[in-house]
């Protein structure tokens, strides 16, 4: 069957590659442990809320999911123009009054009372869409993408990477650049733009240290990162109890809804940003280490369709999803444990926040638009 929307044909289901049912499974299997684990970390009171309040986000991104995941790939590059520009809009936004300051960034637009959406998290399915277009569309006789593909798809990363820069938010920042980085891995482009890419990182961080543009927190978080064990009352706190937290639970942990620093809410924001700390206390070493390998085995079919997709579009962006939910779980991981520096970034599926799960579970329909796409003919 066809639905035609406009002048644009959406390809549906019968004439589709079947979907990843794996990939599928994955996704709603951390989906359903983070409703769990937000379950745990606020239920004390007897507030249902959150919990419910994340269980429409993970039905609204199903939905989604399962819509995107439907539509033949090129329907979807067709949209990609009008996805880019409203993700720059919804960016620019958040430093109107209609955005809101949370944790120190500037990132949140509040629609009414009560009901708010994060653009970053929206932002990166847009970007993972549009800097595949120079990256994927090849012309005749090309093998990989040449210096006018490169330089687009870096100026496309550069618009919204310097919105998000005047919120500030590092950590989505460092995800976006992450994004970048395995776009043109997968690519093939020539391995001295990374280099390139690299200089400029390094030569952009130390001028915002020169000018004055790193926040004091964010010098002292590296100072924590490089120093555990400075200030766990102050500045540290945040650092020091997720490392109380996760060690207390040992091999096996204290059991789902039993963790004592979890029921004592010891950990700050430890339904979002550090809701690994929930799975180490109650779930222990073997718990949390199952969702990091369950989440390494839906990144590991990620990368399979990139490798197999048809099209250099379709590896491009299953290359730059991939990159976005692998560098994101590494940066949450790591912080928890005292591995990296604390930057706010929620675990993909598991955190608490509707912006980020809707925008994870795209993530999913995108991976799967590009393996059904495979099959189809031009």
């Amino acid at each position: 069957m066809i639905a035609v929307a406009g002048k644009r044909r959406i390809v549906w289901a019968p004439t589709l590659a079947p979907p990843d049912r794996i990939l599928t499974l994955l996704a709603l299997a951390l989906s359903a442990v983070g409703l769990l684990l937000v379950w745990s970390a606020t239920r004390v009171g007897g507030d249902f809320a959150l919990l419910v309040r994340q269980a429409v986000s993970v039905g609204i991104g199903l939905v989604l999911m399962w819509f995107v995941s439907r539509c033949d790939l090129r329907v979807l590059r067709a949209y990609v123009p009008l996805a880019y520009v409203l993700a720059l809009i919804s960016l620019a936004g958040v430093l109107t009054p209609l955005g809101v300051r949370v944790n120190g960034a500037h990132s949140w637009i509040v629609l009414a009372p009560g009901v708010q959406f994060q653009p970053s998290e929206f932002a990166k399915v847009a970007l993972a869409l549009a800097f595949a277009v120079p990256l994927g569309e090849l012309r005749d006789g090309q093998s990989r993408p040449g210096f006018g593909g490169v330089l687009l798809a870096l100026m496309l990363a550069a618009v919204p990477i310097g919105l998000i820069a005047l919120q500030p938010d590092v950590g989505t920042m460092l995800v976006f650049a992450a994004m970048v980085t395995g776009a043109l891995l997968v690519s093939g482009a020539p391995k001295r733009w990374l280099l390139v890419l690299v200089l400029g990182a390094a030569g952009a961080g130390a001028a915002a240290w020169k000018l004055g543009l790193v926040r004091p927190y964010q010098i002292e978080r590296l100072l924590v990162l490089a120093n555990p064990a400075a200030d766990p009352g102050g500045v540290g706190y945040n650092a020091a109890q997720a490392r109380i937290a996760i060690g207390s639970g040992g091999l096996t942990g204290k059991g789902l809804f039993n963790g004592e620093q979890t029921a004592g809410h010891f950990v700050p924001e430890q339904h979002t940003d550090f809701i690994f700390t929930v799975a180490g206390e109650e779930l222990g070493f073997a718990g949390a280490a199952a969702i990091v390998l369950v989440m390494g085995a839906l990144l590991w079919r990620g990368l399979s369709i990139a490798r197999h997709s048809a099209s250099p579009y379709g590896t491009v962006l299953a290359g730059g999803v991939v990159s976005w939910l692998a560098f994101q779980t590494f940066l949450n991981v790591g912080m928890t444990v005292g591995l990296m520096p604390i930057v706010g970034v929620p675990l993909p599926f598991v955190s608490y926040g509707g912006s980020a799960t809707v925008a994870g579970l795209l993530a999913i329909g995108l991976l799967q638009a590009v393996h059904r796409t495979k099959a189809m003919q031009p």
